[in-house]
């Protein structure tokens, strides 16, 4: 029992910890300049590595680039 506790203690904090991050994306997208946007995205990158749940890509490391100031393109995508 303790540990099923403990579970769902974790997974409510990786998913509060993964809404936070994907609100910080967001505002990364709208940001008005590129260390504006950096900065978010970095620190969107520090919530979800603290709360252990990267998410292996559906944030800012695989994300197409968007932003116009951005040569070349991101070649991941």
């Amino acid at each position: 029992m303790r540990k099923l506790i403990i579970a769902a203690a974790a997974t409510f904090a990786d998913k509060t910890a993964e809404v936070q991050a994907d609100a910080l994306e967001e505002q990364a997208a709208a940001a008005p300049t590129e260390a504006a946007e950096t900065a978010l995205n970095a620190e969107a990158d520090r919530i979800e590595q603290q709360a252990g749940n990267a998410d292996g890509g559906m944030t800012t490391e695989n994300t197409p680039n968007t932003s116009p100031s951005a040569t070349p393109a991101n070649p991941n995508n």
